[in-house]
């Protein structure tokens, strides 16, 4: 009896591998409760809303708009492409060129740190609960440290997930990031987060559409200096929330 239990467990669970599907760990990886410490970031909104910039709904929605199709949300959505591309086939020099522009590619020593910091650790916690070859070598060609978007291209490539559905995923966590925190910081209420989070649908399609559309890094830029200047002059902000 004990061995026919046993068997009927193996089988159960040959069956549960044989369904795994990439979705539940694309969920895993984007939920807000991934240990990679997205909450103490505010990517300068906390100055954007300490100068006014952002003071309600309609003019956060603004606010994410540019950032998602003209600011790092166009950028950080071309280096998820071309890492994801890179590591599907194969291809490690490309994919280092790719980290080590993502690594460069940035404004401010604030923006650099909460991108390092939070590719750092998913891919920490990523090798851990869902180990892969790919993921050991990116850990030690990067000496484990590693720009967000290009740690879970990395992740996303190596486990069979979409490019696609996965940049898509990523950009949308990225723009409910930043809405929680305005939300704490402004404050917002929770049903106008969410009202936030529908209005941008379209320019998280439109980052991801031109992310995908891009022919070379080359022809990626940003086009919001005043993004940068609120992550400059949260710096040296007196009271601050974020470490960005």
């Amino acid at each position: 009896m004990t061995s026919v239990i046993h068997m009927a467990m193996s089988t159960t669970s040959a069956m549960a591998d044989a369904r795994v599907d990439p979705l539940y760990r694309l969920l895993a990886w984007l939920s807000p409760a991934y240990p990679v410490g997205a909450f103490s970031y505010s990517h300068g909104i906390e100055t954007a809303v300490e100068e006014g910039f952002v003071t309600n709904r309609a003019s956060l929605v603004a606010w994410l708009e540019s950032v998602l199709e003209q600011g790092t949300g166009l950028v950080d959505g071309a280096l998820f492409a071309a890492a994801w591309r890179a590591v599907d086939a194969g291809d490690w020099p490309a994919f280092d060129a790719v980290a080590e522009r993502a690594a460069a590619w940035r404004g401010t020593a604030e923006m650099a740190l909460e991108s390092r910091q939070q590719g750092g650790s998913f891919l920490s916690i990523t090798r851990t609960a869902w180990p892969h070859p790919a993921l050991d070598s990116g850990h030690e060609r990067s000496g484990g440290e590693m720009a967000l978007p290009v740690a879970v291209a990395l992740a996303a490539a190596a486990h069979g997930i979409a490019l696609e559905q996965a940049l898509g995923g990523y950009l949308h966590t990225f723009a409910a990031n930043l809405i929680s925190a305005a939300v704490r910081t402004v404050p917002l209420g929770q049903t106008d987060g969410q009202l936030a989070l529908a209005a941008l649908e379209p320019a998280v399609r439109c980052a991801a559409d031109a992310a995908l559309a891009a022919a070379s890094l080359d022809e990626v830029g940003t086009a919001t200096p005043l993004l940068d200047w609120c992550s400059l002059r949260h710096e040296t902000q007196y009271t601050r929330l974020f470490r960005s």
